[in-house]
């Protein structure tokens, strides 16, 4: 028996002093019970009849949770940031080339005697400069290519060998040298820069931008002929980058060709001689597409006479003749859109010992 203070049965189970109480860690304060959804009903209501003893009570939809807000508010972020970058990008793209950017120059150069000849071609070159050059596109020689710091090995051999295409074609194929088609030419250009160069053939002008001659080499075809197919040729060319979307390559080459009178096989042979300093522009698509942008061209050339003009079509002074006296054409310092005539002499070291 218990005693006198406890049950029979001893204390019962969950009361202070009795077994273990298996919901005593179990804390229901008001915000748990508020938010129940069954509630009692109080002894007065359930009085009534037929009346359940607990009722609904309908959840309150307070808006979103605070993660699918937060969700919300990062979405919204990310929008505006797209949008504000797409307006203001910090990092611009390269802007639109200039369809029309070449500068060129073309200078005449006249002896300061007659010009030597000979019936043999090969007797020209053996006694002058000319004899140590080489003959053809062999002549152009292409540097080893290396990466920079933005492009890549094949890049640039891109940039190098169509710079020495350009030169091909426009200083050693004998149809462009002898008034031909410059199509050859023209296909090797960044097609900005058509427009510049169909204009310089179709209305030709000493204005510094639109000389056939400023493109390329060509002879006037009424008058000369190639007496060696074969052109002597030595010079160099240089590439670096100028920015990351940028390859500029520099061609300095001296071309000796041998002409005569057209339509006389057997009169003397005589060498005319060409300086081209050309630079070469190439963005990517220029890389891809095999073209490049002419940025600057100057040309020398002799033996020619300064008064004639040299923009359309160059007109050398052959075996035996010598220049006309007096200077280039007149210069007017007050008219605009014309460059300044220029004329030098070629040195008698430059031509045959004969």
């Amino acid at each position: 028996m218990g005693g006198p203070a406890e049950p029979p049965a001893g204390a019962p189970e969950g009361a202070p002093g009795g077994g273990e109480d298996e919901y005593g860690s179990v804390v229901f304060d008001e915000s748990f019970v508020r938010a129940a959804r069954l509630q009692e009903f109080s002894a007065q209501e359930r009085m009534g009849d037929h009346t359940r003893a607990v009722r609904r009570i309908p959840v309150l939809h307070r808006g979103l949770s605070r993660q699918a807000a937060l969700l919300v508010v990062l979405i919204a972020l990310a929008f505006g940031t797209a949008i504000f970058m797409g307006i203001r990008h910090p990092y611009q793209g390269p802007g639109p080339k200039r369809s029309e950017s070449l500068r060129m120059t073309v200078i005449p150069l006249a002896p300061q005697g007659r010009v030597p000849g000979s019936a043999k071609v090969a007797e020209l070159y053996a006694h002058s400069p000319a004899g140590r050059l080489r003959a053809g596109a062999g002549g152009i020689e292409v540097p080893d290519a290396h990466r920079t710091a933005h492009f890549s090995d094949s890049q640039v051999t891109a940039a190098l060998t169509t710079a020495k295409d350009y030169l091909v074609a426009s200083s050693l194929d004998p149809a462009t040298l002898t008034g031909g088609s410059p199509r050859s030419v023209r296909m090797l250009l960044d097609p900005r820069q058509f427009g510049q160069f169909d204009q310089s053939f179709t209305r030709p002008a000493a204005d510094g931008r639109h000389a056939p001659t400023g493109w390329l080499v060509r002879f006037d075809p009424t008058r000369t002929a190639l007496a060696d197919q074969q052109v002597r040729v030595r010079g160099t060319l240089r590439l670096a980058e100028t920015d990351r979307d940028t390859l500029e390559v520099s061609a300095d080459h001296t071309f000796v060709y041998a002409l005569r009178p057209l339509g006389t096989g057997g009169a003397k042979a005589s060498l005319f001689t060409v300086r081209r300093e050309l630079h070469f522009r190439f963005d990517r698509d220029d890389l891809r597409t095999h073209r490049a942008e002419l940025a600057a061209s100057t040309t020398q050339a002799g033996p020619l006479t300064c008064a004639a003009d040299s923009a359309n079509q160059l007109r050398p002074l052959l075996a035996g003749e010598r220049a006309k006296a007096g200077g280039p054409a007149g210069t007017d310092p007050y008219a605009t859109g014309r460059a300044t005539a220029l004329c030098g002499s070629l040195a008698a070291a430059a031509q045959p010992s004969l």
